[in-house]
């Protein structure tokens, strides 16, 4: 009985998720459907980031710490004035925005909620230089603009917790529900079951990154050389930030289909 129980209620969750919380991504304009409040998601955002900072070494050299924190307000700056524009500032309300850099060799970068970027010492050898950092922190920026940690989430909770509410998940399956928050952000094992559609979101992500450094006076045309150098960064092991990207052919292909609008935005 309790299984039939749970079974409608993970029924209905899956209808409210198909027909509730519509919207459109910036940008791109594809509609998407969200089911969490993203209140919600920000605050179990701004509890994680905390505790990734507590659990992890910040980088001690000052130069990189200073690129990454120069190249993160310029593209916040690039992002508000967009969503302004666009009369979409309510997209971005309760951002608090942050950028770090830690030590650590793995090739990745991401960004929770709420504009709280994560870059890895890892990933600074292929940037090579600041438009490099650009070109990543344009791309992992656009994922919470977009809200594609909202979608992933929300998915993971229809097919991987049975389509119970965050709420409930957080407090009777806390620690799927954390592992479930962190691979939505890229943060350690992607979640299998929603890797279809993270192909989708990391495209996206490239078109409004692509826009973004521009924005931000960044060159766009360097965004499909970082991607060849991340490509030939893998060798036989794809790097961690790749593992759910599209093929390298397909996002170099999509990058310069987009380049003439990037372009558009582009003032050195």
């Amino acid at each position: 009985m309790k299984r039939m129980t749970f079974s409608m209620w993970g029924i209905l969750t899956l209808v409210l998720f198909l027909n509730l919380s519509c919207s459109r991504v910036p940008i791109t304009g594809r509609s998407q459907m969200k089911l969490l409040p993203n209140t919600t998601l920000l605050s179990l955002s701004y509890t994680s980031y905390g505790d990734f900072l507590k659990q992890n070494k910040l980088s001690t050299n000052t130069q990189q710490t200073a690129m990454i924190k120069n190249c993160g307000n310029r593209i916040k700056t690039a992002v508000e004035t967009y969503m302004k524009q666009h009369g979409l500032e309510k997209k971005l309300r309760g951002f608090d925005w942050e950028f770090n850099l830690v030590e650590d060799k793995t090739i990745n970068a991401w960004c929770m909620p709420g504009g709280k970027v994560v870059f890895y010492t890892g990933i600074l050898p292929l940037c090579k230089d600041e438009t490099g950092v650009a070109v990543v922190m344009g791309h992992e920026i656009a994922h919470a603009i977009a809200n594609h940690g909202n979608e992933r989430m929300s998915q993971g909770l229809a097919v991987q917790l049975g389509g119970i509410g965050l709420a409930v998940a957080l407090h009777d399956k806390p620690s799927e529900t954390q592992a479930l928050f962190m691979g939505a952000y890229g943060i350690g094992t992607s979640v299998g079951a929603i890797l279809p559609f993270s192909r989708l979101h990391e495209s996206e992500a490239d078109h409004m990154g692509l826009i973004f450094m521009a924005m931000a006076g960044y060159d766009p045309r360097k965004a499909p050389e970082f991607w060849e150098r991340m490509s030939a960064a893998g060798g036989g092991k794809v790097p961690e930030l790749l593992s759910t990207h599209p093929s390298d052919e397909t996002r170099i292909r999509k990058l310069n289909e987009h380049m003439n609008e990037a372009l558009g935005y582009y003032k050195p």
